[in-house]
């Protein structure tokens, strides 16, 4: 795996530092789950490393790697020990969007992990030095991973019910369990994408596959099947670009105060 360049990542306080060495590991299943928050920082290197695309950042002086996995649990695994294994950073934060599983939720709000669990319970506790703040859409809960998008509002509020979690996604509790393996903090950090007002447009499972894989020829077909499709899929994409774009500007936040961690 190729180092991030030794003359844009040397820290002047520690030149003996390894210049491939991050201070903190982000790890997203999509592009745009995380571009927003990439696109404020300094770009450094992008390279692919084991099918994985991986960016080199700069946040003020706090060095930033950040792989993107592809939906699911074993890829996000499989990107997790990439990162560590290239990067070696002292925290990773797996990061995204996610599905409400609680009415107060809404598309928008924030919410940070304090535990992950399987749909049998099963996961990990996550200490956070964080507290809800409904006043700013902040919520700390626990979260539930699935092994496939959970696309009706019912089955979501039943899984809630079921659980107690807030909100749920695919890829967190993976790199939760990657990184308490191998002794590396980890955060959850996640924006509701979907809330329970509606079910997801039942195009998302033939486009994107129940794993989340995108298949570029069923967005043709779904179309041809429901032209109608268009408007429910383009609504989604809207309110997923506007979702980013607040995760962006909390994650920025939530950087800072790890990179102060890591000094």
């Amino acid at each position: 795996m190729p180092p991030l360049p030794q003359d844009e990542f040397t820290d002047d306080q520690d030149p003996s530092r390894n210049s491939a060495e991050a201070d903190i590991g982000i790890v997203a299943a999509l592009s745009m789950e995380v571009a927003p928050f990439v696109g404020r920082c300094l770009p450094v290197q992008s390279y692919v490393g084991d099918r994985f695309h991986v960016s080199g950042v700069l946040l003020h002086d706090i060095r930033i790697a950040v792989v993107e996995s592809g939906a699911g649990a074993n890829l996000a695994a499989r990107a997790t020990n990439t990162l560590i294994d290239g990067h070696a950073p002292k925290w990773v934060v797996s990061v995204g969007f996610s599905g409400a599983l609680q009415p107060h939720l809404k598309v928008g709000d924030l919410v940070v992990a304090n535990a992950i669990v399987d749909r049998q319970g099963k996961g990990l506790s996550v200490p956070v030095q964080m507290q809800s703040a409904p006043q700013d859409r902040l919520f700390v809960g626990k979260f539930v991973n699935t092994d496939q998008i959970v696309r009706l509002a019912a089955d979501k509020q039943q899984l809630g019910e079921s659980t107690g979690a807030l909100a749920v996604d695919m890829e967190s509790l993976a790199v939760a369990r990657v990184c308490a393996e191998r002794n590396i903090r980890f955060m959850s950090v996640r924006v509701i994408s979907d809330d329970l007002s509606k079910d997801l447009p039942q195009e998302v499972l033939s486009v994107f596959g129940s794993t989340g894989y995108r298949r570029a020829g069923a967005v043709l077909s779904a179309l041809w099947n429901r032209p109608s499709s268009w408007t429910d899929m383009w609504q989604l994409r809207e309110q997923a670009v506007v979702a980013a774009a607040r995760l962006g500007l909390f994650l920025r936040n939530v950087v800072e105060r790890l990179g102060e961690d890591c000094r």
